[in-house]
This record gives C-alpha cells, sequence and structure tokens, in this order.
C-alpha cells in the first residue's frame, strides 16, 4: 500500500515554525538553499498528565496553535467546555526559588550554520509572542534535547507508573503506562497493553495516584511560590512545537479559568471528576488555603467520594445552578439589574409591587481597624438598600431620617469571610475601594451564622453590583447555610471505620495532618457524618462548590514590579477583577474591575504590560512568568463572560485569539 504523507508538514528547526502555507513558495517564506527541513507527522504523541494525576499518552497536533489542540484533545477525553483548559509545562521545584526572569537569564546557546558562522535567529517583529528561551529554535533534530529555557520537558519513563489502584471494581482501567485504547481516528495511540474502555474511566479516578506522580507534587511555601507555578502555561496562540515540546514529553492538562460554565450531571461525568480531583490536590497541595474545619469538611467528602466509588449510583437530577454564580461577570449583572428595574424580581420577593426594592436590616457589630488603636466592635442598626451599607445608632435613628452615622458603597468592594463554628464567630470581612491608591479595611461581626448568611449573600452580591432583587440571592444564601452545615461535627461518626486505617494524608493537608495529630481521622470521621448520605456526583460537585466558596477561590497569582517601582509586588487575576495585594499577607490593597476597563495591551520589546481603566492607566512587568501570560488570562476572563446559556454557540475561536494573542 502507498504510505499516506497527508499529515506530514515542514518543519523549519532554525527559524522554530512550521511551513503550513502550502500556497507560499520556499522562497516568499524566506528559505534559503542551505536550510535543514524536517518532513515529520504533525500528530505526534503526547504524554498528558490529568487533573486525577494520570498520564495519558495522546496523538496531538503538534503543527496547530495549542488552543485548537487542547479542544481536540478535549473533544477525544469528552470534556466539554475545552476554552476552561489548557496545557502547561510540568514543574521542577527549582521553579519555586527563583523568578522566570532570574530562570530565562541562563544564556541561550548560539547555533553553527553551514558556513561555521554563529548566529541566533530572531522572530520576525510580528507583535505577537515568542519564547524568550525558543529564539533560537531546534538544535536541528527533533529527537535530540531541546533547550526549554527554564524548562526541562523530559518525558516521563514508562518505568515511573504503576498499575492504578481502581476506584470502581466494575470500571475498566487504564494501562500502566496510562495509554488508552481506542478506534481509529481517535486522539489516543494505540497500545496492545491498554485494556478497556478508558473514557468511562476518566469520570472515576483511582483512590490514590501512582507514588511517583505524587512525588514530582510541588507544595508552595509562600504566595511568591504559588505565583511561580504560573509560570508553566503554554502561550495558546503558538504550537506545541514552536514552544520546544517534542515527542513522547510531557505535558498537564489543567483547568485554568475559574469559571466553569453550564456545569450538567447529565453530560459532564468526567469534567467534573477532573475537576474535583484539581480542587483535591489544590487544597492537599496547600495551593490554596482554608479552616480547619473546613479542611475536615473536603476530607469527609473525599472520603464519601471513595466510599460512593464502590457501589453503583442511580442517575442524579441535580441542581447546578448556585456553580454559574461564581462564573457571573459585572456585565451580566448590570443586565440583570435592569431586566429586574423594568420587569420586577422574578423570585417573589414583592413581585406585585414593582415599586419596593427589597432591604435588608438588623443589629450587627462595626469595626474599622485604626493603626494606633485597639477599639473592640461597636453595635449599630444597619440597613441595606441600593448597595450601600447605612448605619445608625438605633433603629429608631433610622426611622428619623437623620444622616446616618456610616455609609458604606458596596459596589467593587472586596469580600472575604472569617468563620470559626466552634468559636461561634462570624465575621465579614470588606475592602471597600475609597480612591485611585488604596481600599479601606472594615469588618462586620454577626451573632449567629443565620444573620452571617444573609448579609454576607447580600454582600457578596452588592460587590458584583447585584441588588437584593437579583433572583440569585436566595439560591447564595442557601449555598452558604449549606456550606456552614456540612463544617458541623457529628455526635458520632455515621460509619464503622477505625481511624488507624485511613492515613490522613490522604484526605488533609500537611499543616493540618501535623496541627491535628492523632485526632485528625477521628474529627474527620464526626464531619463525614454530615454528608453520609449524598451520592457520588452530588459529594463531587458538593466538592466543587465548597472550594469555590473559599476566599482565595479563583485568584491566579503573578510577582510584578509597577512601572517606576523596585519593589516587587502581587498582582491576583480573576474572573472579573485584577487586585494589587500584599506579598506577605495577600490583603487586597487595591481593585480594578474589568467593567471599568478600556483596553489592555504589552509592549513585546520590553515585555511589559499596560490596562487601561476609565480612571487610570496601569503598567507592571511580570517577574514570575512571561507578561504574555497575565496578558492571556485577562483576555481569556473577558472571553468566558461572553459565554451565554441563550445562545448555543460553537466556540469562537478568532474572537478567544483576538482577546488573548496580541494585536498585529
Amino acid at each position: 500500500n502507498p504510505k499516506d504523507w497527508s499529515d506530514h508538514a515542514l518543519w523549519w528547526p532554525a527559524r522554530n515554525q512550521w511551513l503550513t502555507r502550502t500556497k507560499s513558495t520556499l522562497d516568499q517564506v524566506g528559505l534559503h538553499a542551505d536550510a535543514l527541513l524536517h518532513f515529520t507527522p504533525m500528530h505526534k504523541t503526547l504524554r498528558v498528565q490529568m487533573p486525577d494525576l494520570r498520564y495519558l499518552d495522546c496523538r496531538v497536533d503538534f503543527s496547530i496553535k495549542t488552543f485548537g489542540a487542547v479542544v481536540a484533545l478535549c473533544k477525544d477525553l469528552g470534556i466539554r467546555h475545552p476554552e476552561e483548559l489548557s496545557l502547561c509545562k510540568p514543574l521542577e521545584p527549582m521553579h519555586l526559588k527563583k523568578n522566570y526572569a532570574d530562570l530565562a537569564k541562563k544564556k541561550i546557546p548560539i547555533e553553527q550554520n553551514g558556513n561555521g558562522r554563529d548566529y541566533i535567529h530572531l522572530p520576525p517583529d510580528t507583535n505577537t509572542f515568542i519564547p524568550v528561551a525558543n529564539l533560537n529554535g531546534s538544535n536541528g533534530s527533533l529527537d535530540g534535547p531541546v533547550n526549554h529555557g527554564p524548562f526541562s520537558c523530559a518525558p516521563v519513563p514508562n518505568t515511573h507508573f504503576s498499575t492504578p489502584k481502581p476506584a470502581l471494581q466494575s470500571t475498566p482501567i487504564s494501562s500502566p503506562t496510562g495509554t488508552l485504547r481506542h478506534g481509529n481516528g481517535s486522539g489516543f495511540s494505540e497500545s496492545s497493553s491498554s485494556i478497556g474502555d478508558g473514557m468511562e474511566n476518566l469520570a472515576y479516578s483511582p483512590y490514590a495516584p501512582s507514588p511517583e506522580a505524587r512525588s514530582r507534587l510541588l507544595k508552595p511555601k509562600s504566595l511568591v511560590e504559588r505565583a511561580r507555578m504560573n509560570i508553566g502555561w503554554l502561550d495558546s496562540s503558538l504550537s506545541i512545537m514552536e514552544q520546544g515540546i517534542r515527542e513522547f514529553e510531557t505535558l498537564c492538562l489543567r483547568f485554568k479559568y475559574y469559571t466553569f460554565f453550564d456545569l450538567n450531571p447529565k453530560y459532564d461525568q468526567v469534567r467534573i471528576n477532573q475537576l474535583y480531583e484539581q480542587a483535591k490536590w489544590q487544597l492537599l497541595n496547600e495551593e490554596i488555603d482554608c479552616t480547619e474545619e473546613e479542611m475536615l469538611m473536603f476530607g469527609a467528602l473525599q472520603l464519601q467520594v471513595n466510599k460512593q466509588n464502590e457501589v453503583p449510583q442511580a442517575d442524579s437530577g441535580i441542581d447546578t445552578s448556585s456553580l454559574d454564580n461564581a462564573a457571573d461577570d459585572d456585565v451580566d449583572a448590570a443586565l440583570r439589574e435592569l431586566q429586574i428595574t423594568l420587569e420586577g424580581p422574578s423570585n417573589g420577593v414583592n413581585a406585585g409591587d414593582i415599586t419596593h426594592i427589597p432591604e435588608l436590616t438588623d443589629y450587627l457589630r462595626f469595626l474599622k481597624p485604626k493603626k494606633f488603636t485597639l477599639k473592640g466592635y461597636k453595635r449599630y442598626w444597619f440597613t441595606y438598600k441600593d448597595l450601600h451599607l447605612h448605619l445608625y445608632k438605633s433603629r429608631e435613628d433610622s426611622r428619623s431620617n437623620g444622616p446616618p452615622q456610616v455609609t458604606i458603597n458596596l459596589r467593587g468592594c472586596e469580600v472575604t469571610p472569617e468563620v470559626n463554628l466552634s468559636q461561634k464567630k462570624f465575621n465579614i470581612k470588606l475592602e471597600v475601594p475609597l480612591d485611585q491608591s488604596i481600599n479601606s479595611e472594615m469588618w462586620i461581626r454577626c451573632d449567629n451564622e443565620e444573620q452571617y448568611a444573609k448579609w454576607m449573600a447580600a454582600c457578596r452580591l452588592a460587590s458584583k453590583g447585584r441588588s437584593l432583587a437579583d433572583s440569585s440571592y436566595d439560591s447564595e444564601v442557601a449555598s452558604i447555610r449549606s456550606f456552614l452545615s456540612m463544617q458541623k461535627p457529628a455526635q458520632a461518626p455515621a460509619i464503622n471505620i477505625n481511624p488507624g486505617e485511613i492515613d490522613p494524608n490522604e484526605y488533609l493537608a500537611p499543616r493540618y495532618v501535623k496541627k491535628l495529630k492523632n485526632k485528625a481521622m477521628i474529627r474527620m470521621l464526626e464531619a463525614h457524618a454530615n454528608v453520609k448520605d449524598l451520592p457520588l456526583i452530588e459529594a463531587k460537585l458538593s466538592y466543587i462548590r465548597a472550594w469555590q466558596s473559599l476566599p482565595e477561590f479563583g485568584v491566579t497569582l503573578f510577582v510584578i514590579k509597577f512601572d517606576g517601582h523596585k519593589k516587587e509586588e502581587l498582582l491576583g487575576v480573576a474572573s472579573n477583577r485584577i487586585m494589587k495585594m500584599d506579598i506577605a499577607t495577600g490583603d487586597h490593597l487595591k481593585t480594578w474591575r474589568y467593567n471599568t476597563m478600556k483596553a489592555w495591551n504589552v509592549n513585546w520589546e520590553i515585555r511589559c504590560m499596560m490596562v487601561q481603566f476609565q480612571n487610570e492607566t496601569v503598567v507592571f512587568s511580570c517577574l514570575s512568568a512571561d507578561c504574555k501570560v497575565i496578558h492571556e488570562f485577562i483576555g481569556g476572563y473577558i472571553f468566558m463572560s461572553m459565554r451565554s446559556k441563550e445562545t448555543n454557540q460553537t466556540l469562537n475561536e478568532e474572537l478567544f485569539h483576538k482577546l488573548t494573542g496580541g494585536w498585529n
């Protein structure tokens, strides 16, 4: 049979590029007679580590933009909404010790051309990103070592994989190498060692990954180290090959954008499982903080997932609407407010009177910390209306139409919970924007969890520009109540397990294992009594919801320097805002919301980022990753916010690249 060459294309190592414009002549692309080209398959085997830490050998197109390769890969894996995921390079411990700017200073080796002259090919100035470390392209061999700059993406040898312990005896497992076997045309390579239908298996994960996979996990010890973990994201606008990755090397597939659109148990069993696994490893590796009670709740939910993995599951009709609330964006909120103003609220609150604007009133305690005084909380009569808190000395004062003692505009503020159930502490921390340079810190103390749930929900929605008339207020209150109720220890464990038989390190973050010592598993089994009746998917969704409720959820960190400043700062990028944060404590010092943003650009020559807002322009350079990574996060979140349930839209790749790729 004649060989099918249709998947082959020309790769130009010296220029680090594919020659995919087949209508151009070699002369038109600047190729000379002494150039070396490789005629090589575009689809190659890539070892992909899933969020549950399993490795799969997948056939991936190395010649198209990484975004397109991820879309195709997710289709093969059965993961909807692939725009939320991306590929990143595996990190080594050294990546946490130094900033990208310092790692990238390593000297780039210089190639010799056929005439014996040393040269480096600089990329044409197209205003699109080319990784600094790869300016010299490849060293002329597709199989030999490649200069990865600050990365070493060597393939993980097959000997590193042990057969995963099956989560379900009836569920087929992948091979020791993680290779999935599928019919021809799938993204997975055939392998004689593959068994079973791996697609179904991705909806279930082993109790524990292989020891080798776990040993490669990094545990950041500070906010700066957490920020440095974002060095590894691939550039979505370049092909995998252009970024120094070669066949059989390893990349990690991860959820990159923390807005999970339309999570549906009916269609998303693989997606929900992998999302649950990513959340689990974030908590166990201390990439995100939580309280002791929260950690015990997460451990209890994980135990319930493991127990439910052993029993057959019925289909669940689960309401996942609360998961979408986290992805709500300011523009959607403004449109919804307008709709409520025009039509009246749809949640039955005073539905007969569309002129009535709901309000919340109660006695609460208030504290505005001052530097040199230690005054405690003071009791006020709070009224909340139209996104504003008004504080009066008493209820009678509020009725006398006198001016309030304090007025706080909640729109655009940062809302952080501080709850300790055992100490009956229900505090809400507000960081309110006062002017362009600083946030003012204020605290509200509630008397009980019922009061806390109502006011916390109101503050959270108000920060996004949404009033009590918003239809999601009741579900937000219910979500907070549920989150608190799961953290209460029961009188006695619901299942009879010897605590000594469970390894606490598989369920709790190291600092809580160390702190709780022998009591860790007893406390976790007590917490499990709250969640003992949850079916598998509901247990995973509860875990994801609880993860979304954590104060630090969905904030991707970077070490930056503002223009004209020598001091290193911390920047947090979230789904609807960017924040200047205290590099030691993580406190929010300043918040800029995307709905006040006019433009965001990068000066590619000096690799400096400029973001224009309505009132000011922010200029900074990124130290912990290439500035293209921040640029892509901001553009990506803008893209995510434009998705809509009303329009059954196909994925607009052109718009994604327009928002994330930089401009010509």
